[in-house]
C-alpha cells in the first residue's frame, strides 16, 4: 500500500467522492485513492472510468438536484471536486457551487480544485491568499467557483494549481504538436507546471487534513510554455529546431501570461513534495 502524504495511510476504508473522475488530474486521484487502501467513487458525464476498484456514476453536475441525489446516497467521508468545461460557467462555476452544497448537507470534507488562470498575470508571483483579477471567461469562471465554494463551506481547502504533466496531458501533446508545426508556443507566458501524480497525492493529503482556505500547489520552476516545449523536445529525444513559437502581443489574445505561483505554503505543510519540471522531464 502506499503512503499518499504520509496521512492518508490513516484513512484507509473511508470512502471518497471524487467528482470529475473521468478527467486528468480526477483519474488519478481515483487512482492514487484505491491505491492507498480508500473506498472511491468517481463521477463522470462524457468520458468513462475503468479503473480498478474504482466505482463509476454517471454526473451531470449542472444538474443540482442530481448533485445533491448522488451525494446523499453515497454519504462521501471526503469529496474532491475537479470538474471543469474551458467555455461552460455553467459546469465550471455552478458546478463547484453544487457540489459544495451537496457536500455540506452531508458533512463532507470538501478539497475544490482552481486554477492560476483566475489571475491577469504579473511579474512577481502570487501568494495563496491574493484575490483573483480575471481576464477572459474562463478565469472568471473559476474565480465565482471559489468565492460559492468559501461562503457556502469556509472549513473547505481551495487548491489553486498550474498547468497538470504526466502520461496522457494535454500540455505535453501540445508541446509536441508545437516541435512538429502544427501549434505555436508562447515565450512569454510563464506558468509553475506540476506533475499530476504530485497533484492527486498533495489533493488526497489535504483531503485527509482540516486545512481551511486557499493554497497554491504546484511546481517549483516557472517556465515558459516554449521553455516547456524544448524541455519536452530534450526528454522525448526530438528535434527542437522545428518549434514553432510566438508572443502574446502578436497574438492579440486575452489571456493572462506571466502567472508565478508562491507554493511556499504548501512546500512547508504537505508532506507530498511537489517536483519542478526540469526535475519531472530530466532525460
Amino acid at each position: 500500500m502506499i503512503d499518499v502524504g504520509g496521512v492518508v495511510g490513516e484513512w484507509v476504508g473511508v470512502r471518497v467522492l471524487v467528482v470529475g473522475g473521468s478527467g486528468f488530474l480526477g483519474r488519478e486521484v481515483c487512482r492514487r485513492g484505491v491505491d492507498a487502501g480508500l473506498s472511491v467513487v468517481g463521477t463522470f458525464h462524457s468520458g468513462e472510468i475503468v479503473l480498478p476498484g474504482v466505482a463509476a456514476r454517471r454526473l451531470d453536475v449542472t444538474d443540482r438536484a442530481a448533485v445533491r441525489a448522488l451525494v446523499a446516497e453515497v454519504r462521501p467521508d471526503a469529496v474532491v471536486a475537479t470538474p471543469y468545461r474551458y467555455d461552460d460557467w455553467a459546469v465550471t462555476a455552478d458546478g463547484a457551487a453544487h457540489v459544495a452544497v451537496a457536500a455540506a448537507e452531508v458533512g463532507a470534507r470538501l478539497v475544490h480544485v482552481s486554477s492560476d488562470a483566475l489571475h491577469a498575470g504579473r511579474p512577481t508571483p502570487y501568494a495563496d491568499d491574493d484575490p483573483p483579477t480575471p481576464v477572459h471567461a474562463y478565469g472568471a469562471a473559476k474565480a465565482a467557483a471559489e468565492t460559492a465554494v468559501r461562503a457556502i463551506d469556509p472549513g473547505a481547502a481551495l487548491v489553486r494549481t498550474s498547468l497538470i504533466l504526466g502520461e496522457g496531458s494535454k500540455q505535453i501533446q501540445l508541446c509536441r504538436d508545437a516541435l512538429a508545426g502544427r501549434a505555436a508556443l508562447f515565450s512569454d507566458e510563464f506558468r509553475c507546471p506540476v506533475d499530476v501524480t504530485d497533484l492527486a497525492d498533495a489533493v488526497l493529503e489535504l483531503a485527509a487534513s482540516s486545512y481551511a482556505g486557499l493554497l497554491n500547489v504546484a511546481g517549483p520552476d516557472a517556465v515558459s510554455r516554449a521553455d516547456l516545449g524544448l524541455l519536452v523536445a530534450e526528454q522525448f529525444g526530438l528535434d527542437a529546431a522545428g518549434l514553432k513559437t510566438t508572443t502574446g502581443a502578436a497574438t492579440g489574445l486575452s489571456r493572462p501570461l506571466d502567472v508565478r505561483l508562491d507554493c511556499s505554503r504548501a512546500a512547508g505543510l504537505l508532506r507530498t513534495r511537489l517536483r519542478g519540471v526540469r526535475e519531472l522531464l530530466a532525460r
